[in-house]
């Protein structure tokens, strides 16, 4: 239990850690949460128009949850299932941020790749294919994460399905406004500045 708690608070601390936040801070950008979505993810930071920045963000916010997961499962995998889960929630609710955080995307992909890259793969083409033809990032983001519980259960992976399956739950949940907006026809286009 006392290593649970630990791999737990070791992944919720490197997840919430707001790459984008501190990135666009650093880049005399300003607040990237007074733009946009007001979100710290690369989605937002990209309307700054920087697309470095973006896809600097995009990579840190995926590394965080890949290193929390495997550093912690050189002590077991539990740890590391732990660990990963505890980023994704520290990238939702950072405590830096007043629980304030962003949608999730580049975390949830960075554990996967450490759970299962041929399912991170699988996710990472139909992110690129919906969001090609729509131009819609949280449409291609929420229509990728439903696949990706679905393909670990496939692969026979069934503990990293369940943990995923939470974790697209959440995905959505932090998604309602932009699903609102998907309804209304009102949704920001990737690409389109804040």
């Amino acid at each position: 239990m006392t290593a649970i708690i630990i791999a737990l608070a070791f992944g919720y601390l490197l997840g919430s850690i707001p790459f984008g936040f501190l990135l666009t801070r650093a880049a005399g950008l300003g607040d990237v949460r007074t733009i946009g979505s007001g979100n710290i993810g690369a989605t937002n930071v990209l309307r700054t128009g920087n697309k470095g920045l973006a896809a600097l963000t995009l990579l840190l916010d995926a590394l965080k949850g890949t290193a929390a997961v495997l550093i912690a499962s050189r002590y077991g995998i539990e740890l590391g299932i732990a660990a990963g889960f505890a980023a994704f929630l520290g990238h939702l609710f950072p405590v830096w941020l007043g629980f304030k955080g962003g949608k999730g995307v580049a975390t949830y992909l960075g554990v996967l790749v450490a759970f299962a890259w041929q399912a991170a793969l699988v996710f990472a083409v139909i992110w690129l294919a919906v969001a090609a033809l729509t131009r819609y990032s949280s449409l291609a983001a929420l229509i990728a994460a439903i696949a990706v519980p679905i393909t670990l259960y496939l692969f026979g992976l069934v503990d990293y399905a369940i943990v995923l399956a939470l974790m697209t739950v959440l995905v959505f949940v932090k998604h309602r406004a932009n699903i609102s907006r998907l309804m209304d026809g009102t949704e920001s286009k990737v690409g389109a500045k804040g």
